[in-house]
């Protein structure tokens, strides 16, 4: 979407900022189910697990979209000696993929997260044979 906005084309600096952001969004979806599992753990539900880790990961997860995107501005806009052609696309890839990998960590994760653990505790009763009992919970795997 920054590169529609900006009128800027599909380029090698513009791959660059697509590869910077799936490292961004990929360590904040990380840390977050991560966070949720560590809560599940301690014995709190999957809900509250992934809305404690919610709470504990917006902040850096914030923090990390408005560093990126305060750094990406000045190059957006062309300002500074340097000549802007060549790293716009990267800023405007960066900064148009930063909102939504915000939103895909914060919205999207948890929401994931949830339907791929209710699939593995409906695959776990299929795979588990008649009259053994299951070893672990569904809701602490």
């Amino acid at each position: 979407m920054g590169l529609v906005i900006t009128n800027s084309s599909l380029s090698m600096p513009s791959m660059i900022g697509f590869i910077m952001l799936m490292g961004i969004a990929t360590k904040n979806s990380i840390l977050l189910v991560d966070y949720a599992l560590i809560a599940q753990r301690r014995g709190l539900a999957r809900f509250e697990a992934i809305i404690d880790a919610c709470r504990k990961r917006a902040r850096p997860i914030i923090m990390t979209t408005i560093a990126m995107g305060a750094g990406m501005l000045p190059l957006v806009f062309g300002w500074g000696d340097a000549d802007p052609t060549f790293r716009r696309p990267m800023a405007a890839a960066v900064l148009g993929g930063l909102v939504t990998s915000t939103l895909l960590s914060l919205v999207v994760i948890p929401v994931v997260y949830t339907l791929m653990d209710d699939l593995s505790g409906w695959f776990a009763k299929w795979l588990v044979p008649s009259g053994k009992e299951q070893t672990t919970t569904d809701s602490k795997v």
